[in-house]
């Protein structure tokens, strides 16, 4: 399975490397693709004071120390067309915020580019509207046909991280990934989807506890990989801590994750 994992932005090299050489374990794991994760910029915070990252130029240079220190492949954020090239020639997957997921010049940059292009489902679409998204990246690549078989062999990934239900909450409906799967590879991002956007007085709020049972029960549907965002100390984290996991509890995640895929395979035979 892909298992994508890191801090949700980076908050200097020192704690950068402390979560990288924890998560070795995955990278040496021949049942996981993985790739390291970690944000230069966050630029959708809820406030104007919140931590952002440190920015470009100084994180794409850590984020090529990883590679150099631990050999992972890398993902992270872009916001802007213009950050496209320049981000593709450090990582191997282009992320594009959810916020973003219909911004056409931003799509069709990424796509200009070698690296997987990996799209967040907007907290407002309906699943299936993201097939339009999986298009333009494909089309910009040259490629006319569709389908998840396209979708995969021309590097293009969707990943779903719930959908807006009220004010400050958001809901996964495990339908979701069986109809994004007609289209793409899907990724789970568990811990943002127990996000609770602006409920922590200027900031996103969360709950973790939901992180583990709901990324067993993605498993038993069915998806490509998952997303966790992890943290030496979640608690004392800049960015999205009270959704992300710490090191102990990802683990124990991903052992139940490998549990029940195993038993459907058997169930399967």
């Amino acid at each position: 399975m892909i298992l994508i994992a890191g801090p949700c932005v980076i908050e200097g090299r020192e704690k950068l490397f402390g979560v990288a050489k924890e998560l070795m374990k995955y990278h040496e794991d021949s049942d996981i693709e993985f790739y390291f994760k970690s944000s230069f910029d966050k630029a959708n915070r809820t406030s104007l004071e919140s931590f952002r990252g440190p920015g470009l130029e100084e994180g794409l240079r850590l984020l090529e120390e990883i590679r150099k220190e631990f050999g992972y492949n890398l993902l992270t954020d872009i916001h802007t067309p213009d950050q496209a090239g320049e981000v593709a020639k450090i990582v191997d997957v282009l992320q594009i915020p959810a916020f973003l997921s219909r911004q056409t010049d931003l799509l069709v940059e990424a796509a200009k580019t070698d690296a997987v292009v990996n799209i967040k489902k907007g907290q407002f679409l309906n699943p299936t509207d993201m097939k339009y998204s999986v298009k333009k990246v494909l089309q910009t690549r040259g490629v006319q046909e569709e389908g998840y078989g396209v979708a995969k062999k021309n590097g293009v990934w969707l990943t779903e991280r719930g959908t807006t239900f009220g004010y400050g909450n958001l809901v996964v409906d495990m339908r979701s990934f069986l109809i994004m799967r007609e289209f793409a590879p899907v990724i789970f991002d568990a811990t943002h989807s127990v996000q609770m956007p602006g409920m922590a007085g200027g900031s996103s709020g969360g709950k973790r506890e939901f992180v583990a049972p709901l990324a067993r029960a993605a498993s038993a549907v069915g998806v490509d990989g998952f997303f966790f965002e992890t943290h030496l100390n979640p608690c004392e984290a800049l960015c999205d801590g009270p959704n992300m996991l710490d090191l102990e509890a990802l683990d124990k995640t991903i052992k139940d994750i490998k549990a029940i895929e195993n038993s459907l395979t058997r169930i399967m035979q």
